[in-house]
């Protein structure tokens, strides 16, 4: 149907799609969508494929920044007026939603690329009147340019604030890229609408560990709990159990959750002094003169005080621009009754408090209001764990500040992988656990020596070459967490993991551990060496001499550097590269490739070729034919796509998901196969870079591009080495 021209205006022809909402895709809502592999494509930079981030961050006068952002903080703005004088609470709620969205199950969101700059996020209702404080930051960012991404700058600005009000922070680092288009990964919720009852989410909203994966917060649109309480009914003790849920798939613990709750409320207030209902629409959905701008309050009349934002009002201490001990004072100093904000929110205040413990009037410091607490914070008091903790922090202040410090560090860092990739003089010399930190390994050793060593053992190529696959296929790019470096497949609990076949693993690392320790190298290296010599035996077997690049240096990771229970949540589930699958799950196996491949940093065709190189290996899970199209298994050739397309066969379904190839005229069983074979025969897309390596003359390529993905999935963490 053509769009309604408005009343006055000439038609024209457009054949573009410029706006979102309907597409023509939409006919066909099962179509596998490849778009999530695409990406952050160089042609979405403006600063070029060239640009180095981490070589303009050397030219970066970190101290001039964090001078200016301390004088930032204090000039308030007639536009955007500060409460009392300071935006210490805005630049914190800033960073803190952008770090905020990072969740465990699949490391996605999170502060590391400034996705809050664009939708979903910079729309939120949570998120509400952010982008005031982004663009009170455009100052700072014009100024210093390339220097310093939005990312960083947006980290920074929570910690600088912190620091300005009295807080002594545990550390920065700079190294944050930015990306330039909204993420496209990353599943929030099947909700339609903002603010859903929490129910959706859940088989039992009763029980929060029942919420689906891998999501975090509770509801659409929210960072972590509802602050008026579960699906907006106070009652502390329940929405204490969404807070533990919550905050343990953000990779909290019960001591840091708590430790944030509480110094997040310590400094700023709450908004919603005023009616919610006149604000304007959110900034994606503003209009054009409103330049990015959403939320907007007619009857805010340049007072601070007048802001609406989440409904809620009022500040948690008294003195909310100074980083001290007065939440605990007040929270556990009174006794606390329901009562409801101007806004028409549900939210706790104080009884009989005395007038000096009011906090003033963000505007006027001749008046004094009635502070606040959410149900999250009254949790903190009515929860026996969150109690003791609390009253732990209130007997050592020290302890509670410093505990704080290190909280906010890994809320504002845990994205961002290995420490490595961390820059700038405030780089805490502390390794934390939760950073996977890996030992420096040895790079003197003789290579040649030890691929010979390996290429004599008796190991298999699909041995040698799974078992590689299987150490680097963990890496996630969504906070760069996993891959080969570091050897953690020897360690539980990967050792143990179905999907790593740990009889089959224990062999084979009793093959390569003594030849490691017999030369001086890394297992870790000896590991991904082992799969080059897999790959270049598989290359010659089908007439190509290659070499598969490496880069030595991996070190070997121990018990004690591992917080093994952090890595449960890497454990694959499905591996279409080695056609497995654990169980049979309501999302399809290639949904599952895709989304690994994203994962793993894969554009289609790099996910193709090394799917069908590793069909013709043999590297199947448990050595499966499903997929094997070929009588020369562990040779590189090109026969799993030249026999998918080949119009002689025909492919027909058959009991437990698998589908058996057979000659079209015979109706012989030539071969069998699962949906994710098939899949690059039937999806378009996938079918187009198929026939591209089944077409005579492509079988170099083939090998050559398979050898080059498989190198970039063996260095994907290689952080430790420039690019």
């Amino acid at each position: 149907m053509d769009k309604k021209v408005d009343s006055g205006k000439c038609p024209v022809m457009h054949g573009a799609i410029t706006e979102t909402g309907t597409t023509v895709m939409d006919w066909w809502p099962k179509s596998l969508n490849l778009d999530i592999l695409h990406q952050h494509d160089t042609k979405t930079n403006p600063l070029g494929k060239d640009f180095d981030y981490r070589e303009e961050l050397k030219k970066l006068d970190i101290e001039a920044l964090k001078k200016d952002m301390h004088a930032l903080l204090t000039e308030s703005q007639d536009w955007w007026p500060a409460d009392w004088g300071h935006y210490g609470g805005l630049m914190i709620r800033l960073a803190w939603h952008s770090a905020g969205s990072y969740r465990l199950a699949d490391g996605r969101g999170g502060g590391g690329a400034g996705n809050i700059r664009f939708a979903p996020l910079n729309s939120w209702p949570d998120n509400g009147n952010l982008d005031k404080a982004r663009r009170l930051l455009w100052p700072l960012k014009k100024k210093y340019g390339n220097a310093v991404s939005w990312a960083d700058l947006i980290i920074l600005a929570g910690t600088i604030a912190y620091e300005n009000m009295g807080l002594k922070t545990f550390g920065f680092g700079f190294g944050r890229n930015d990306i330039w288009h909204p993420e496209i990964d990353t599943y929030w919720g099947a909700e339609k609408e903002w603010l859903a009852p929490s129910d959706n989410r859940y088989e039992d909203v009763g029980k929060p560990d029942t919420m689906e994966n891998p999501l975090a917060a509770v509801q659409m649109g929210l960072i972590y709990v509802n602050p008026e309480g579960v699906n907006g009914q106070p009652d502390p003790v329940k929405t204490a159990a969404q807070i533990r849920e919550t905050f343990a798939r953000m990779a909290m613990d019960d001591e840091e959750t708590a430790a944030l709750t509480a110094g997040g409320h310590t400094v700023g207030k709450a908004h919603g002094n005023g009616d919610a209902g006149a604000l304007s629409a959110e900034p994606e959905a503003g209009e054009i003169e409103s330049q990015g701008f959403g939320w907007l309050n007619p009857n805010q009349g340049g007072k601070a005080a007048n802001a609406v934002t989440s409904g809620i009002e009022g500040a948690w201490t008294t003195n909310p621009t100074v980083f001290d001990m007065g939440y605990f004072e007040l929270l556990f100093g009174y006794e606390w009754e329901l009562t409801k904000s101007p806004a028409g929110a549900n939210q706790w205040q104080p009884v009989d408090i005395r007038e000096e413990h009011k906090p003033v009037d963000a505007s006027d410091p001749s008046v004094r209001r009635m502070p606040l607490m959410t149900d999250a914070d009254m949790a903190m008091k009515m929860d026996p764990t969150y109690r003791a903790i609390c009253e732990k922090f209130m007997a050592d202040p020290a302890y509670f500040k410093d505990t704080f410090a290190r909280a906010w560090f890994k809320l504002t860092h845990r994205d961002m992988g290995p420490k490595v990739r961390y820059f700038g003089p405030d780089v805490p010399a502390e390794d934390l656990i939760w950073m996977d930190p890996i030992p420096a390994g040895p790079t003197s050793y003789d290579i040649g020596a030890i691929k010979s060593k390996i290429a004599a053992s008796g190991l298999s190529v699909a041995e040698m070459v799974a078992t590689a696959w299987d150490s680097a296929r963990t890496y996630r790019g969504s906070d760069m967490r996993g891959g080969a470096n570091g050897a953690r497949i020897r360690l539980a609990p990967q050792k143990d993991w179905e999907g790593n076949e740990p009889a089959r693993l224990a062999r084979v690392l009793g093959v390569l551990e003594p030849i490691a320790a017999e030369y001086g190298a890394s297992i870790a290296d000896v590991i991904v060496l082992a799969g080059s010599v897999g790959v270049e035996t598989a290359a010659r077997a089908a007439g190509y001499d290659v070499t598969v690049p490496f880069e030595p240096g991996r070190g070997d990771a121990t018990d004690e550097m591992t917080d093994a229970d952090s890595f449960d949540v890497l454990e694959p589930l499905a591996d279409g590269f080695r056609n497995w699958l654990k169980k049979n799950y309501v999302v399809s196996p290639e949904e599952l490739l895709l989304d690994r491949s994203q994962l793993m940093g894969l554009t289609a065709h790099e996910m193709t070729v090394l799917l069908g190189g590793m069909r013709a290996i043999g590297a199947n899970y448990a050595g499966t034919k499903h997929g094997v199209f070929t009588d020369k298994e562990g040779a590189l050739t090109t026969d799993f796509f030249v026999n998918l397309t080949d119009m002689g066969n025909k492919w027909v379904p058959v009991d437990g998901g698998i589908y058996e190839i057979r000659d079209r005229k015979t109706d012989a069983v030539k071969w069998t196969a699962t949906r994710v074979d098939l899949v690059f025969g039937s999806n378009s897309q996938l079918r187009a870079v198929a026939e591209v390596y089944a077409e005579n003359g492509n079988e170099e390529k083939f090998v050559k591009d398979f050898v080059a993905a498989w190198t970039k999935v063996m260095n994907a963490d290689r952080f430790d080495v420039a690019s």
